[in-house]
């Protein structure tokens, strides 16, 4: 695997308004808003996120993906279905929609798309009593839960639990779920935007419309089996699955090496400040709140700074 003159990519990350956002974004990871509006959601590893360094500044993330292909993205990721993973800061200020994903046999029958959406949340900061939704209650039928939704009495059916700092969420493809106000979270998931919206509490849209439901489609994926249950990791690895890996690593003045094994590498700060250095290239700095890309076919890196930081890769 050649570098064709890649390098380690500092990257902007793309801002989203929410109905449900706030400004967390700005108050707790230091990102700049650019409008008093609520924002939900900073994207931080998307094709749609900007390089900032070197030579490819200015350049996108997707744009990049097709240009290097394997280079950037390692072997078994055809550049055409974009970049393979999506990082992604959320910001609840108020109750999500509550949804379920497809898997990739689902979302090719029902979407033509190439991938489905597993995903997992590490929560970052908790409001004291905040909850998320975890699934449905045991021996709720499809049909139940159809009837209930189209009533506007879903609230009744779910499955509730209490969240703090540091719990981790994995959300295998149909588990149902929904993140609750007054919560940060970090989000490492495939790159798939295909969502069916079961109940959205009632609440309407920026526009001053209700959300399009998708409760059909959104039943027909959901697994009603009890899902697996908050944990709270103890050491780096975070959730290991068959897409991606992630760890935390909190890093105090000694420098870590680490072997990229032919799949980028992506890193995001959350506390402190971090340094990472490549063999014979540029040096990166990351701030809270900033997210840097190891390209796959680099071999190695170093991670020093104090701090903790997030890092995720493909399976």
């Amino acid at each position: 695997m050649k570098s064709q003159g890649l390098y380690p990519l500092k990257l902007k990350a793309a801002l989203h308004i929410k109905v449900w956002g706030g400004r967390a974004l700005e108050t707790q990871l230091g990102k700049a808003l650019p409008s008093d509006e609520a924002y939900g959601e900073a994207w931080e590893l998307h094709d749609s996120c900007l390089v900032t360094n070197g030579y490819l500044r200015g350049q996108s993330l997707g744009a990049l993906t097709r240009q290097f292909g394997a280079s950037l993205v390692g072997a078994g990721h055809p550049p055409a279905d974009g970049f393979p993973l999506l990082a992604k800061f959320i910001d609840a200020r108020d109750w999500l929609s509550v949804q379920a994903h497809p898997d990739d046999q689902q979302a090719r029958e029902l979407e033509g798309e190439s991938r489905g959406k597993t995903e997992a949340w590490l929560v970052l900061d908790a409001e004291p009593g905040a909850q998320l939704v975890i699934g449905l209650r045991p021996g709720t039928t499809r049909a139940q839960a159809a009837e209930a939704i189209r009533r506007g009495t879903l609230e009744s059916l779910l499955e509730y639990a209490g969240v703090a700092a540091g719990d981790l969420l994995y959300i295998p493809a149909g588990m149902v779920h929904a993140l609750g106000p007054g919560i940060l979270v970090y989000e490492i998931q495939q790159s798939s935007n295909t969502t069916y919206r079961l109940y959205d509490w009632g609440r309407l849209g920026l526009d001053g419309q209700p959300r399009q439901l998708h409760i059909d489609k959104g039943l027909r994926v959901a697994n009603l089996e009890l899902p697996p249950p908050i944990q709270q990791p103890k050491g780096d690895l975070l959730v290991e699955c068959e897409y991606f890996r992630a760890w935390r690593h909190a890093l105090a003045g000694a420098a870590r090496e680490i072997a990229t094994g032919g799949k980028f590498q992506a890193l995001t700060c959350i506390s402190g400040s971090l340094r990472v250095a490549a063999p014979g290239h540029q040096s990166l700095q990351l701030d809270r709140g900033e997210t840097g890309l190891i390209p796959a076919c680099l071999f190695s890196f170093t991670l020093c700074g104090e701090g903790v930081v997030l890092r995720a890769c493909p399976a």
